[in-house]
């Protein structure tokens, strides 16, 4: 089936209206787990959609982390990152490169007693340093 065409299925069955642009950047975040910001989506589908706006990718953003379809994550305080990934994983931001891998956690390693009583509503594990292509360059 065609990214987009299963991108419109996936935003209707999520009460969110499959116009061009929002599947369009839904189909661009499902094939490229880059955790871009907000304006690197912009600035890769501006070309291919004349009438997209910076304001439309951020309402847009917004429509599909309510819905639950995305991640938001803050790895620096002036930056949201998104990303399709929702299965719970870690992530290594290079402060060589940039470069935001994604990596294996076990949650039950947690102790959740310690928090009992409480709702969460997100989980997160960073990690910042120098990715292995950075150390190679050394």
């Amino acid at each position: 089936m065609d990214i987009n065409k299963k991108s419109a299925e996936v935003l209707t069955r999520n009460n969110i209206k499959p116009s061009y642009q929002r599947v369009m950047i839904y189909s661009y975040l499902a094939s490229n787990f880059i955790h871009p910001t907000a304006q690197q989506i912009y600035e890769s589908l501006k070309g291919s959609i004349l009438t997209l706006s910076k304001t439309t990718v951020y309402n847009t953003l917004r429509a599909f982390y309510k819905a639950n379809l995305i991640r938001e994550i803050t790895i620096e305080e002036n930056e949201i990152r998104y990303e399709f990934n929702m299965h719970d994983h870690g992530h290594f931001k290079c402060e060589q490169c940039g470069e935001i891998y994604d990596f294996k956690i076990n949650n039950n390693y947690v102790n959740k007693d310690e928090l009992s009583g409480f709702i969460i509503t997100d989980k997160n594990v960073f990690f910042k340093g120098c990715c292995k292509n950075c150390l190679k360059k050394r």
